[in-house]
Formats: C-alpha cells, structure tokens, sequence
C-alpha cells in the first residue's frame, strides 16, 4: 500500500520541579508538526510519571494553536477512567479542534495497580472490571447511546439523556492500541480503528511456515483484525516504529541515537517476560535505509498511515531534527509528497 498520512507520537516528557517547560515543548512540537505537513501528532500517556498525565486536557491546547493536524491519545488506559466522564472531555475537545481529535484507548489493570487502588478506587478495587466492557461503555457514550433515563426540564434547567456536547463524527475516529490477535479481532468486531505499535505479544502467526518474528507477528494482527471489521480491507491500522533518521543530524546527535537504539536492541531478540512481548528495533540511519528497512517489513506493507514514536528520553533540539527529517525526507521517500507550504 502507498503511505497515505504521516504522523508522530511523543510522550511529552518534563521536569517533575518545574513542568511548564515541558509541556510548552510537547506543544512547540505538535505547532511543528503543522508546520512541517504532518497530517497526524499523538500523546502517549503516562499516569504517576514525568511524561503528560492529561492527554486530553494538553491536545484541547494543542487544539487553539494549530488549524489543520490531527491530534490522538496513543493510548489512554481505560483503568484509570471513568468512561461517561471521558466521553465528555473527548466530545468537548473534538469540538473545539473543528473534528480532528482521534482517541485510542486500551484495557487491562493500571500499572501497579496495588500500589494505586486505594487511591484510585478506594470502596471498588476488587470489583472493578478492567476488561473490554469499559470500551464498549465509552462507544456507546461517543455513539450517542442514553447515558441516562431521564431527558427534559426540571425547575429552570435542561437536560440531555445522552452525553453533551454531541461529536457525531468521533464515533468513526475512535482507536484501539491493540498488541494481540484477541485485541485486533475484538477492534475489528466492534468498529475500531486499530494502533499497532513497536510492542507485540509472541503468538504464532496465522497461517503454516510463518517465522515467529516481528513483522509477521504484526501483519496477523492487521489481518484478523480486517478480517472482522466492518469495512474489511479499508479498515484504519496506523503503525507507530520508533524511527530516527539521520540526514541533517549532528554528529554528536548521530552517536547519541545510535547508542540508545544499541542499548535496546537485545530486547527484540527474544520475547520478553511472561507476557512473551518482542520489540521492533529501533531503525536509524539516513531516510534512504530507513525506507528501505521500511519496505520489506511485511507490516508496513499493509498499512497507509504511520504515528512514529520520537524516542523518549531525547531532548527538544533532536526532536525538531528528527521531525524535519521525517517529514521533508522519509516521508517522501516511503511516497508521501512532502508540505509545499
């Protein structure tokens, strides 16, 4: 397939004794990211850590400094919310953006969830369900389905029986960050667009003779997955690799991003815990071998919409570097034309 939009993904790091200058810069980057022609940018969330908690909140920002990109959560983990409430900040902030808010979620159990139940649910822990139900409640609150019995007048206040401000559109923009065959089918059945990411769980590909690696364990997810949504081979799967290029890199930048992708590279040897995860390696290099590491990843082949992942822990400069370089260089090169302005 021909790459069709360009996105990117950040976790919007900060100083926990002084957060501001983070934030600003999440900020700074996504204006970039207009300016540079990217058609999407997407926040990773992190809850208890020094990268964005409030992913919603910061892309309502986002929303009044930029007019055209795309703006998504990659992912909010459904654990943590409550999903009439986050119906309504999403339907608030896809209003204020003119439409462009694209939502992915996941399940399961908040990390560390011992550590945090009593702060998180104090009279609930044991009771709560983390599973695939709290994402069919928040679709059918985004969908318009009644949040409540009651609709009318009462004394000198109107109310609504479904959620308010209604988005209808938001409904067909909704995501799943999906890392199994279970996800991607589930996705498939229920609608979703799919995120896939640079993160998978070892199972055997569908299909005899398949090796157990990487990319072929990826391109089963998207296939089951299309193979159970709706609008089959015109299903969304945006794949989010970390990808560095190098074109306009320093040399100083160029040794820093080679070593962080040598120090994670034993990870995606072998699957990893007993969640069996494998890990994409991290591709550097100048966008010329990047697309063509690109081009015989059996994934990649599949989709046509990207959100590559900015490493975490670099700083500022590197990031406007890397973006450049991706939007007026790989893009291209993967056949996405360049902004002209």
């Amino acid at each position: 397939m021909k790459l069709r939009k360009l996105g990117f993904l950040t976790i919007g790091l900060f100083d926990g004794a002084d957060p501001r200058p983070g934030h600003e810069s999440t900020l700074e980057i996504i204006e970039l990211g207009e300016r540079l022609g990217f058609d999407s940018a997407w926040v990773r969330h992190r809850h208890l850590q020094y990268g964005v908690s409030s992913p919603v909140a910061l892309l309502a920002a986002a929303s009044q400094r930029t007019s055209r990109i795309e703006l998504g959560t990659a992912v909010i983990p459904l654990g943590w919310e409550n999903p009439l409430r986050l119906a309504e900040d999403l339907a608030t902030v896809d209003i204020l953006s003119g439409g462009r808010l694209n939502p992915g979620v996941s399940v399961g159990p908040p990390m560390n969830y011992d550590q945090v139940k009593e702060a998180l649910y104090p009279d609930t822990a044991e009771a709560e369900d983390f599973g695939h139900g709290r994402v069919r409640r928040l679709l059918g609150f985004v969908r318009g389905e009644r949040a409540s019995g009651f609709s009318g007048v009462q004394g000198f206040e109107s109310f609504s029986d479904r959620v308010e401000p209604r988005s209808p559109g938001l409904g067909a923009r909704m995501w799943y960050g999906g890392g199994s065959l279970r996800s991607a089918r589930w996705a498939g059945e229920h609608g979703m667009n799919l995120l896939t990411s640079s993160v998978v769980k070892a199972e055997t590909p569908e299909g005899p003779g398949e090796p157990l690696d990487f990319a072929a364990i990826q391109l089963s997810h998207i296939r089951a997955f299309r193979a159970h949504h709706p609008d089959g081979e015109r299903a969304r799967v945006s794949q989010g690799l970390v990808v560095i290029p190098t074109d306009s890199a320093t040399p100083a930048q160029r040794a820093k991003y080679e070593e962080y992708a040598r120090t994670r590279l034993p990870r995606t040897t072998t699957p990893q815990g007993p969640a069996r995860l494998m890990f994409a390696p991290d591709l550097v290099g100048t966008s010329a071998e990047i697309a063509e590491r690109l081009h015989s990843h059996a994934a990649f082949r599949e989709v046509e919409e990207v959100a590559f992942a900015l490493p975490f822990t670099f700083g500022h400069d590197d990031y406007v570097q890397i973006l450049t370089d991706i939007a007026t260089r790989l893009g291209p090169a993967l056949g996405r034309p360049a902004a002209t302005g």
